[in-house]
């Protein structure tokens, strides 16, 4: 009796193991589909306040920062979410510089083969005087869920803008699917409308400091806050929260010639660590 109840222990946690990627799918797949997920290590250390800065990523966090590159750039992220590789976030990114403005494109993928959500991005940015840009983007949006449901797709329009009011202070706005696009044909609720407020400003020469409000119309207001240090020329360490519920980040950042590398990890208080990957490079 007593070497059944210890075998039947032992499979039932080996059963809960293998059903632990179900749970999470149940639990969270529903809530996320085509989210807009932010992307890059650099804005994730920061707690993803980032609407206000210029970046490769403005490709995903608001494309008038496009209009602050000036030069080509190509960059790759990669997140495993919660350390559960279904949960896996990959992604790609390009800029490039042309008159009168910066043309980005970039394409998303997140999920495994039996689910999975893709997001293909065109992107332009521009600025009008030295202390005014903005910029618009148009996604195709793609999901595909196993069975009978098959796969979607839809097409959704994001934009922004950035202010530099005085110098070394920015404030910026931007918005998500302002369309309220349907979200599948099938479910007949829309993609989340999500907008975003932030300002930013350098403390000192090498400490750039930045807080933003988010807002999902069908959610309550989140707040962020992000600190980034430089304490080398290529070398920055940085910092971040996130309210409701509380994730803090963490990261660093090194850069070597054209290349840049930056590592962060994020926290979530029931669904546990997130790390993040990106590599960057400016030809």
């Amino acid at each position: 009796m007593k070497n059944y109840a210890y075998r039947s222990c032992r499979t039932g946690r080996r059963a809960s193991w293998l059903f632990l990627p179900v749970f999470l799918f149940i639990a969270v797949i529903p809530l996320s589909g085509n989210e807009n997920y932010p992307l890059g290590s650099r804005p994730a250390a920061m707690g993803n306040a980032f609407v206000t800065v210029a970046d490769i990523w403005s490709v995903q966090h608001n494309q008038a920062g496009l209009a602050g590159l000036r030069s080509f750039q190509a960059a790759f992220h990669h997140e495993n979410r919660f350390l559960v590789p279904e949960f896996g976030l990959q992604a790609v990114a390009a800029a490039l510089p042309v008159r009168p403005g910066t043309i980005g494109v970039s394409y998303t993928y997140f999920g495994f083969t039996r689910y999975y959500e893709s997001k293909l991005g065109l992107a332009f940015g521009r600025g009008f005087g030295e202390r005014f840009s903005a910029g618009l983007q148009v996604n195709y949006l793609h999901t595909y869920i196993a069975g009978d449901y098959g796969y979607a797709g839809n097409v959704t329009v994001e934009g922004g803008f950035i202010a530099e009011p005085v110098d070394g202070l920015f404030v910026a706005a931007h918005v998500y699917n302002p369309t309220r696009t349907i979200r599948y044909t099938y479910y007949g609720e829309p993609l989340p409308t999500v907008l975003r407020f932030g300002v930013s400003g350098y403390l000192s020469e090498r400490l750039l400091a930045a807080a933003e409000a988010e807002k999902d119309l069908d959610n309550k207001m989140i707040l962020k806050g992000g600190l980034e240090m430089g304490l080398f020329e290529s070398l920055w360490l940085r910092t971040g929260i996130i309210s409701d519920p509380v994730q803090p980040s963490f990261g660093i950042g090194y850069g070597f010639g054209g290349l840049t590398a930056d590592i962060a990890f994020t926290g979530h208080q029931v669904l546990g660590l997130t790390p993040h990957f990106s590599l960057s490079y400016i030809f």
